[in-house]
């Protein structure tokens, strides 16, 4: 298992607990499925990350959970069966010091506009997170044909890349990726981009023009939100473990 210097226990209980719920929240609530992964920094080496063995993610528990330095190499020789995608979270949190939280969703409402030239855009104010338009990773346009996972670091770079300063970014065939600076953020995206989705799909069903908050209106929401995330993160919380 983990190195004595990598354990997350004791100091991290909380983390190794919270990590959990997101998972089964994420999970309650078909943003994730029997596929999908949460993670999230390490909360003492912040060049390392949490992530459970590769299990769906409603039935991950604490002594699921393990521990991957920035190369997603998993620590201290722990044997288990790791995601394939684990280099989704490595490379990001490489590119992106302010990410504290990854989470990789192929919810459906998503999908059709990670291959659409419709730009998946803030159609209401919960969503201020996907200010102008999320960008879409096309693996194929770097990596030919594959299975569409990412499978290694490289992969991963392009995916961070294509990321870049973005809370959100699609994946072309796939599903797509949201961050935070927060476990409980990088979960309220990933809720959001779902409904956020299916809602602009029926406004452009609609017919007509459909408007989009503007950069300055997203950008205000995004913050109003982030100051709040307490609130849906306690209800999310107490409903999984109610469930239980």
């Amino acid at each position: 298992m983990n190195d004595a210097g990598l354990r997350v226990r004791p100091d991290g209980e909380a983390a190794l607990q919270d990590l959990v719920i997101a998972n089964r929240v994420l999970a309650h609530y078909g943003v994730l499925d029997g596929f999908g992964h949460v993670s999230m920094r390490h909360p003492r080496l912040r060049d390392h990350f949490l992530l459970s063995r590769s299990l769906a993610p409603a039935l991950v528990t604490p002594d699921d959970v393990m521990v991957f330095d920035q190369d997603s190499n998993a620590t201290g020789g722990d044997p288990r069966t790791a995601y394939l995608e684990r280099y989704i979270h490595g490379e990001i949190y490489r590119a992106r010091p302010d990410v504290q939280a990854i989470v990789h969703s192929h919810s459906p409402s998503v999908i059709p506009f990670a291959s659409s030239s419709t730009r998946l855009r803030p159609i209401y104010h919960m969503a201020g997170f996907l200010r102008g338009g999320a960008p879409v990773f096309d693996i194929c346009k770097c990596f030919g044909s594959t299975d569409l996972l990412v499978r290694n670091r490289e992969q991963g770079v392009e995916l961070a890349r294509i990321l870049g300063d973005h809370a959100v970014a699609l994946m072309r065939g796939h599903g797509f990726v949201a961050v935070g600076a927060d476990l409980r953020v990088a979960v309220y995206r990933a809720m959001y981009t779902e409904s956020n989705a299916a809602l602009q799909q029926k406004a452009i069903a609609l017919g007509g023009d459909v408007v989009y908050l503007t950069e300055e209106e997203a950008d205000k929401a995004d913050e109003m939100m982030q100051g709040v995330i307490t609130r849906p993160w306690d209800l999310w919380k107490e409903q999984v473990l109610s469930a239980r």
